[in-house]
């Protein structure tokens, strides 16, 4: 992963992201939902991006702190909000190799997990940092996720499934939870697609330019093969998490 670039992208569409990024919404809320009732004094939470899960988490929790991490130092921008209560504090930089605090309670993420290089050993960093019997609670996104732009650029993440998810996470954690779902979103043409991705940052590793005969072609190719009724769709896999820390 070139998080360099993928800082960059995202930062690039903080202004937009909340607007546009209609599934991770969902998920966001759908991942509060499954949470177990327990109370989180202490939650950290990676890859907050511009605080949709982390205003849910604050409602709806109230815990005593609140540390909010993205990649992006940018993101703090798309904060303040929420860095006006007490509780709450930003930490930017690459959540695979900072500290979070000891005697957390819950870490937590939505839509973050699959950016990163080597989750095994960020799970076992996590296990370190939760307090007996704390949770480590996410989504991320299964190999379905975005199956027509990876189709027809050859170009998209290397998504573990789910079951290779519990696996990793196995030594460390018992998964109390796992479920995931197909989401369609529909979309009049392919240029809306291509804005989508745009305008939600998770073009973060293409690299290509795009030339009008690749645009073409793409759009020729998404309407050839994902068409529907008109119009087309982007197909989106996440996969929610709940795991609770195995104490030695």
């Amino acid at each position: 992963m070139d998080k360099r670039l993928i800082a960059e992208r995202f930062a690039r569409a903080r202004d937009t992201y909340s607007q546009e990024a209609r599934v991770q919404q969902q998920v966001a809320e759908k991942m509060m939902r499954l949470l177990p009732d327990v109370r989180f004094r202490h939650i950290v939470e990676f890859g907050c991006g511009t605080g949709s899960y982390s205003r849910i988490l604050l409602h709806q929790l109230q815990p005593e702190t609140l540390l909010l991490n993205d990649l992006c130092p940018e993101m703090k921008e798309c904060l303040t909000d929420l860095l006006l209560q007490d509780a709450v504090q930003f930490m930017p930089g690459d959540a695979e190799v900072l500290e979070f605090p000891e005697k957390t309670d819950l870490i937590t993420s939505c839509s973050t997990l699959q950016w990163f290089n080597n989750p095994k050993r960020f799970f076992a960093r996590c296990h370190s940092f939760l307090t007996d019997n704390g949770y480590l609670a996410f989504s991320t996104f299964g190999a379905e996720n975005m199956r027509e732009i990876r189709t027809l650029t050859g170009h998209g993440l290397d998504y573990l499934p789910v079951e290779k998810l519990n696996e990793l996470l196995s030594p460390y954690f018992e998964t109390v939870y796992a479920e995931e779902e197909i989401v369609p979103l529909p979309f009049a043409t392919p240029l809306q697609v291509l804005q989508h991705l745009k305008q939600t940052g998770v073009t973060g590793t293409e690299k290509k330019i795009w030339t009008r005969g690749r645009l073409q072609a793409f759009c020729n190719g998404y309407i050839g093969q994902f068409s529907q009724d008109g119009n087309v769709s982007l197909t989106y896999h996440p996969i929610y998490i709940i795991a609770r820390k195995k104490n030695k």
